[in-house]
């Protein structure tokens, strides 16, 4: 035996809390405390087995570190196969890690270290409430087991984290110990509670309690690691009691008898942990038989670590002393002959044994039959049991079909993305071949060859294990294989950069024209009539001003402007195209001039003042100011410069922000245009509300709309055009014209100013300051009266045939021009808001339900059948923060389906994120907030009638159904969508579908996850079975 400390195996200074080797005995990890934060440290083991390696300074001892814990890593465990790395701390999390094979050598920030490998999270498991203490994976590699101070173990599906298996509950203590039956079929774990239990994995439920050995346990440990032995006949328990002295209980697999124990250690045992392997000797010199034996280590808080023999009755090596402090944690090799441990005073020790004095390992041949000899022959677990929880019987051939069906389904899938991989990047597939090199020439007769597309390899994720860490240096050769890559010589002549588009619209400017810091460049071939119209400003600005709609959903901000400023053109022009375009740079300047704000213009005279200003002059400064005080969009409301006035309002008294119209030019009309809506297609009944928005936004533009009006001349483009104070005689009419195409489908007057419009690809609404909205058919042609609203409209939308109007006064209406009825009639927003609430956004759905969301987080729909308000979302709901389903998501997903609720829902992806923080320790609370937050998303899913987003979260409620184990609200949700089985003659009120969904078409998409857990088989096979004889 040969016994060491390496000194430089430290967390600088910092206790280690964890330690343990990897299957192939090149590297060991090491968990604990770093300065600020959890460490996690994976270490060379050759230096630790070799003296002269040690000396080698071009030999690495550290090979990564990992500071990503947000506290303490309490426990470190490498899976069985050696491709993962699972490490728990005082952050609540539990990290897998995952070897990078394509990482190059990296420094560790703040530190020399250099990472020789490169380690990264692979998944982040959240679940637990408290500190995770300890961890175990389980035979084969199918699940991972977790303890924590929340008083509860979780069983992780390791081929789907982060899905869950199982929560067991049942210890009123911190549980801080897991292990795995060998054989897969008992999990045990022990507690502060003084007691220890096995759970079955059949069914998760507690197979039997422990507790006599326990009760004269005083005081506590920081850990206690139990450990099965390998043969699955005894399980040895951490901190026990005898005659009040210290042991390690043995606990007998039959029966669970515990009578026999280690003794000898003078304080508390903290970990348990045996050899791996099944070891043979001849233990007796004067017997010719060999005989079978396990062996086990034991560490106390008296420092000191004892080797036992399970065929021998005295401890085969004791070690007084060893550390400073307690031993926190034991390791062997997966050869049986090399231990290390861990110690809270920071240190490490090895220990090296001789087949001689430890004993032959029993090869896994061997070790199979053993075991098979015992247990049976059904023992290996495979790993498409993993989410059925066990090796259960099947009891019905309904169950047997559903789970061959899934098996071909996976295989099929499987095939399928493994012949789509090596053509996809990010899920997506190229769109250039990757073995061809097309070769073109530009027009100098330069050649140009087109990038050939390279698909990067996934750096984690790959199925196989990292080898083995090797002391020397690998050598490369290289490859005299010559490429695949075919040059293809293409006879064609290319221009360089990207060729525009040669539409423009009626105001697109001039050719190398710019304005301001935002230049907008077209091709030198645009249409004569253009030219001429942008030579003769006069003309130019009779004409009106297209506004695209896209503009209107998102404002350009200076940033956006400033980093649209394209490069110089290198191009050579003779002295006649110069002073053409001489002209035409003085023309926009001249242009930029007059379309610059008032209160622009007179910031800039005021430097040109000195003293006080004349009477005549402060009055017309007060009438420019009077004009631009335009009201902002519903979700700016005005206020006033220089105080706040607070006010509460009642239903009559609510004043909302009315859009006015502004052209961005000094002239006497007024003019602005939406586009882009419908290129969408006509008739999509999922076209967005906001398609066109209110002309409140056209003042935002400013310098950015030369940017955007080319796109109103684009094929299949339409747009609404608005000119106020037409003619020359005493009575102004009001102009709006359709444009489609760039040619003007048809025109109506108003008699009073135009204020907002919007449209569909089925209507048109037009609003005016004297409380009116006139509507009109996509012929233009109007279809009903004029309506009078009780004061001007604040906001107006419009999606389909249904038109929300929201008036300054706080009403709301809501249209079907289709059937010619009022949905919602007069209903006011005084119930939904207080004095400092604003509207910051509003959407129309495609069946017409409004959804209405304030600042302060809230958004609300009108339920026309209840007659009242309905709060849809909260973003600072507690338990929409808490809610612990995201575990039970669909496979593949990441995020919610798109939708009206999702659209109001920020950061669906952060699961739990403050359940610990909110919901404190208790499992019940967080499990009951989850159900409550999912029916809650499944009847607001009803009530704003969105079909696609109903399925997502009602199969995602029932995964979390089978997952925790509510037998009765599985059933309502069964039998609401079964319905009657047979027709009677008293009617009912069940009906046949929801949101255009088949309730039973749902039910056979339910039935498969409920059978994916075999303890709900009879439940699938109750409701299989009469779905099938309906």
């Amino acid at each position: 035996m040969r016994l060491l400390k390496p000194n430089w195996v430290s967390h600088e200074g910092k206790p280690i809390f964890s330690i343990d080797i990897h299957p192939d005995g090149s590297r060991f990890a090491t968990g604990g405390q770093s300065d600020d934060a959890g460490n996690v440290v994976i270490w060379n083991m050759g230096p630790v087995q070799d003296e002269e390696v040690e000396k080698d300074e071009n030999i690495p001892k550290v090979l990564c570190q990992m500071d990503d814990h947000l506290a303490c890593v309490n426990c470190v465990r490498w899976s069985h196969s050696g491709k993962f790395l699972a490490s728990g701390g005082d952050d609540k999390l539990i990290m897998i890690w995952q070897h990078s094979k394509f990482a190059r050598p990296s420094s560790v920030f703040g530190s020399n270290i250099v990472n020789v490998e490169s380690w990264r999270p692979a998944s982040t498991l959240r679940g637990h409430l408290g500190d995770v203490l300890d961890l175990a994976w389980s035979p084969q590699d199918i699940w991972l087991a977790s303890c924590s101070v929340d008083n509860t173990i979780i069983v992780w599906n390791v081929h789907k984290f982060p899905e869950q298996v199982a929560t067991l509950k049942g210890h009123s203590g911190l549980v801080k110990g897991v292990t795995w039956d060998p054989v897969g079929k008992y999990l045990a774990s022990q507690s502060d509670d003084k007691t220890l239990k096995v759970w079955r994995t059949l069914d998760w439920q507690q197979e039997t309690c422990v507790a006599e050995p326990f009760k004269e346990c005083g005081g506590t440990t920081h850990v206690l690691r139990l450990n099965w032995s390998p043969d699955g006949h005894y399980i040895v328990s951490a901190h026990a009691m005898n005659n009040s002295g210290p042991t390690a209980q043995i606990i007998e697999r039959d029966g669970w008898k515990a009578t026999l124990d280690f003794v000898g250690h003078r304080k508390a045992i903290t970990v348990v942990r045996f050899n791996p392997q099944i070891l043979t000797k001849k233990i007796k010199k004067d017997s010719g038989k060999s005989q079978q034996y396990s062996c086990c280590a034991i560490g106390s808080k008296d420092r000191s670590l004892s080797i036992w023999l399970t065929a021998l009755r005295r401890p085969l090596v004791v070690t007084h002393d060893l550390f400073n402090s307690s031993i926190m944690d034991i390791s062997w090799s997966q050869n049986g002959l090399e231990l290390m441990c861990c110690s809270i005073d920071g240190s490490v020790a090895y220990v090296n044994f001789t087949q001689e004095e430890i004993g032959h390992a029993l090869s896994k041949q061997e070790v199979q039959t053993l075991l098979e000899k015992i247990y049976g022959k059904s023992l290996p677990l495979q790993s498409n049991l993993a989410a059925n929880a066990a090796s259960q019987i099947i009891e019905s051939a309904a169950l047997l079909n559903l789970q061959q069906k899934q098996k071909e389904k996976e295989k099929f899938n499987d095939l399928e993305s493994k012949s789509n991989s090596s053509m996809k990047v990010n899920g997506e597939t190229p769109f250039k071949p990757r073995d061809k090199q097309i070769e073109t020439k530009t027009a100098d007769g330069r050649r140009r060859i087109t990038p050939i597309f390279l698909a990067p390899q996934p750096e984690i994720g790959f199925e196989e294990a990292p080898l083995p860490f090797k002391q020397k240096k690998i050598e490369f050769a290289s490859s005299e294989r010559q490429s695949s890559i075919q040059i293809e010589k293409q006879d064609r002549v290319t221009g360089p950069g990207i060729q525009s588009s040669p539409s423009q619209s009626l105001q697109s400017p001039p050719p190398g024209s710019s304005l301001g810091s935002q230049d907008c460049k077209t091709p030198s071939t645009s249409d004569p009539h253009k030219t001429t119209e942008a030579k003769t400003p006069a003309s130019s600005a009779s004409t009106a001003v297209f506004q695209p709609m896209k503009a209107l959903v998102k404002t350009p901000t200076k940033s956006d402007k400033s980093k649209s400023i394209p490069a110089p053109s290198t191009a050579t022009t003779t002295p006649a195209e110069k002073s053409v375009e001489d002209k035409q740079k003085e023309y926009h300047r001249a242009k930029l001039a007059s379309g610059l704000s008032l209160k622009r213009k007179i910031d800039d005279r005021r430097p040109g003042k000195v003293g006080r200003p004349r009477k005549a002059d402060r009055e017309a400064r007060e009438a420019e100011r009077a004009a631009l005080n335009i009201s902002q969009p519903i979700s700016t409301p005005l206020a006033p410069d220089r105080e706040i006035v607070r006010h509460v309002p009642v239903p009559s008294d609510l004043h909302l922000p009315v859009p006015t119209m502004r052209n961005h030019r000094t002239n006497s009309n007024e003019m602005i245009s939406l586009a882009d809506w419908s290129k969408l297609g006509k008739g999509r009944s999922d076209m967005p509300s906001n398609e066109m928005s209110s002309l409140a936004d056209w003042p935002k533009l400013g310098k950015g709309l030369s940017d955007i009006l080319g796109k109103a001349g684009d094929p299949g483009s339409v747009a609404l055009e608005v000119e106020n104070l037409v003619g020359g005689g005493s009575h102004k009419l009001h102009k709006v014209r359709c444009v489609k195409d760039g040619l003007v489908s048809w025109e109506q007057v108003m008699t009073s100013k135009i204020n907002a419009v919007t449209g569909s690809s089925h209507v048109y609404g037009v609003s005016c300051e004297n409380h009116s909205v006139s509507f009109f058919s996509e012929g233009g042609r109007k279809t009903l009266p004029t309506i009078v609203l009780n004061s001007n409209v604040s906001i107006l939308k419009c999606t389909n045939y249904h038109v929300m109007a929201i008036t300054r006064k706080g009403s709301l209406y809501v249209w079907n021009l289709q059937s010619r009825r009022a949905v919602i009639k007069n209903e006011c927003l005084a119930s939904i808001m207080t004095g400092s609430d604003k509207v910051e956004k509003t959407s129309l759905t495609a069946d017409g339900i409004p959804v209405i969301s304030l600042s302060n987080k809230k958004s609300y729909t009108f339920s026309i059948e209840m007659a009242t308000w309905v709060l849809v979302n909260d973003r600072g709901d507690t338990l929409q923060l808490c809610s612990n389903h995201h575990g039970c998501l669909p496979t593949g997903s990441v995020n919610m389906v798109a939708g009206p609720l999702a659209s109001l829902q920020a950061n669906p992806d952060r699961p739990g994120h403050k359940a610990a923080g909110m919901l404190g320790s208790s499992s019940e609370l967080k499990q009951t907030a989850t159900l409550s937050h999912l029916e809650s998303q499944v009847a607001v899913c009803l009530n704003i009638k969105s079909a696609s987003e109903y399925r997502f979260w009602l199969l995602t409620y029932v995964r979390y159904l089978v997952q925790e184990g509510f037998e009765t609200q599985l059933r309502e949700v069964c039998n609401d969508l079964l319905g009657p089985l047979y027709r009677s003659k008293k009617s009912s009120s069940w009906q046949e579908h929801v949101l255009g969904l088949n309730k039973r078409d749902l039910l056979r998409e339910i039935l498969p996850i409920v059978g994916s857990n075999l303890r709900w088989q009879r439940l699938y096979t109750e409701y299989q079975e009469q779905l099938e004889s309906v």
